[in-house]
């Protein structure tokens, strides 16, 4: 039951088969409570970190007084191969690093450089696209009975204090982490929030513990960390981002994208593995070239068999070699050269729209060289069903399902979308009502991200009587900010916000950036549900029946399959 507070005064690794790779082939070639503030002194931040960093880690290094009782090892595979492919709900992803293998020894990454055995690896493995899912952390608790690293109090739990004392109790701890792929992320309010914390609705009572969440309420000042909870953003395809983590807060306009990543490995370990010393600069570039250096999309789906088949371009080969930077494509003016924007973001399955009507089905067993090297090396560990080619009824199944896909990403290309009420958007330019399409604000070519920092609410993180209703938010808490710091003759001033996570807010303290979340990279969906920052859409169905309502797009039933599969794909 929901604790409402007013506040006073206001694994499973495989490689899939030879056929698989065979088809990679042809693309190729191509290519705190008041008393414990000065308990315990924090490790320090970089001298390059931004603002929020310094309370963030002092916040999760104080929760060390909440002991983990496990000790489970994480387990990492020696090498991480040039080309990997991983079985996933729908069918297998593939990473691919230009650069060659990674000994996971040599690399921090994979490194314990914290207390409490975690690793990076720890929450950014292939299989999920370098992110996590829910299914696969459910997974994990079940075969470690919640010894896994990732069961960690410090965010791991609804809350550091939870009680984990037998089994039961432990998977209740750990349920937003197990059912929807959630962490917590304890961050304090900027004491120049332009807004306060009224009321907290909190199941776990986080939030309003002062040990753990807010210490004080002034009639203008809310003082204190309050507890989010956010799916983990990927480790892979991070040359294509623009800002980084979901609020932007590792990559503020005085520094760089790079100086960002290193950054956010020095935070991360600090935090998430609550270190007792910050990385070396050995380690932390070791972490940012890993990172730099690795690609990952879905290579093959169930139904539409090979995307690298029929002259289609999935994979994270041809990812590899995408053009990009930072504005490309940018619908809002910001493409440094000067190119204008097109509605047309990806272009990996054309083809496929007349599938069936050829006879190109990639060659089942030639064997071909690849930079990856032999692939008859690679038969050694495959097993794979191939009846499909040779069946005319399931060959036809394969054409269809690829034709939905094609079908599918004509339609993110070139369906209308009246943009309305989207903060950070129809504000910013004075416009009530935008003519854009699902590039608007995915416009990075065959990526899908904002191609610059766009910080918007599409209203996710919304509650109350706003609860989108595709969404399912009901195991998370619920803040009413009110706009009470603004200055008077301001269009927010007294305004009242129900939000499950006041976004950017928490960074720039401003009332505007409330509910305000970056666009994440599109690739590897298949291997990470569930999707949004706070997990609140539990498949991809449930993402397109979302924006279905809240622009009342009208797509049909069918329509809706095929924006499915097509994003099954990416």
């Amino acid at each position: 039951m929901y604790m409402h507070h007013r506040i006073p005064g206001v694994t499973k690794v495989t490689r899939i088969s030879k056929y698989l790779l065979v088809g990679v082939a042809f693309v190729c070639f191509a290519l705190a409570s008041p008393q414990l503030a000065t308990a315990q002194k924090a490790p320090v931040a970089s001298a390059s970190a931004p603002d929020f960093a310094p309370a963030m880690i002092e916040h999760m290094q104080k929760m060390r007084r909440y002991k983990d009782a496990d000790h489970g090892v994480q387990h990492t595979p020696r090498v991480i191969d040039r080309f990997r492919v991983d079985e996933d709900p729908k069918g297998a992803i593939a990473s691919y690093q230009p650069g060659g293998a990674t000994i996971t020894a040599n690399n921090a990454f994979f490194k314990d450089l914290g207390t409490n055995g975690r690793t990076c690896f720890t929450c950014h493995q292939p299989q999920n696209g370098w992110g996590v899912s829910a299914h696969d952390v459910a997974e994990r608790f079940e075969n470690s009975a919640g010894t896994d690293p990732i069961f960690r109090l410090v965010d791991g739990a609804t809350c550091p204090s939870d009680d984990v004392s037998t089994l039961r109790k432990k998977k209740e701890a750990y349920r937003l982490l197990i059912k929807h792929g959630l962490i917590r992320v304890g961050l304090a309010i900027p004491a120049t929030a332009e807004f306060t914390v009224t009321a907290v609705e909190d199941p776990y009572g986080c939030n309003t513990n002062p040990a753990t969440g807010i210490v004080k309420q002034t009639p203008t000042q809310t003082i204190g960390v309050l507890s989010m909870y956010r799916r983990p953003l990927p480790t892979a395809n991070i040359v294509f981002d623009s800002a980084i983590m979901w609020d932007g807060r590792e990559s503020p306009p005085t520094i760089d994208l790079d100086t960002g990543f290193r950054n956010q490995a020095v935070d991360a370990t600090l935090t998430h593995a609550q270190a007792a010393a910050p990385p070396t600069p050995e380690q932390v570039d070791e972490i940012v070239k890993f990172q730099k250096g690795l690609f990952t999309a879905q290579i093959f789906d169930h139904k539409a068999k090979f995307l690298t088949g029929d002259n289609s371009k999935g994979g994270p080969i041809l990812l590899s070699l995408q053009d990009f930077f930072v504005g490309i494509n940018d619908p809002l003016g910001g493409n440094p050269k000067g190119t204008s924007f097109t509605s047309q973001i990806f272009s990996l399955y054309r083809p496929w729209l007349s599938a069936g009507e050829r006879h190109d089905h990639e060659d089942p067993i030639t064997p071909m060289m690849t930079p990856m090297g032999n692939i008859e090396e690679l038969f050694k560990t495959v097993t794979f069903r191939d009846g499909w080619r040779f069946n005319e009824h399931e060959h036809d199944m394969v054409s269809e399902h690829r034709r939905s896909v094609a079908r599918g990403e004509e339609l993110f290309n070139t369906t209308k979308i009246n943009i309305t009420g989207v903060s950070g958007l129809n504000d910013k330019l004075g416009i009530d009502s935008i003519g854009g399409f699902c590039g608007t604000c995915h416009d990075a070519p065959n990526v899908g991200n904002h191609s610059v920092k766009l910080p918007i609410d599409i209203g996710v993180p919304d509650a109350g009587a706003n609860k989108p209703p595709a969404l399912d938010i009901a195991e998370l808490p619920v803040f009413t900010l009110t706009c009470s710091n603004v200055a008077d003759g301001h269009p927010l001033k007294g305004k009242v916000y129900q939000v499950t996570d006041p976004g950017r807010a928490m960074i720039s303290g401003k009332c505007e950036d409330i509910g305000r979340f970056k666009g994440p990279i599109l690739r590897g969906l298949a291997g990470r549900a569930p999707y949004f920052h706070n997990g609140a859409a539990a498949n991809l169905r449930d993402v397109v029946e979302f924006y279905d309502q809240r622009f009342n797009i009208g797509f049909t039933h069918k329509q809706k399959n095929d924006l499915v599969n097509f994003l099954n794909t990416l």
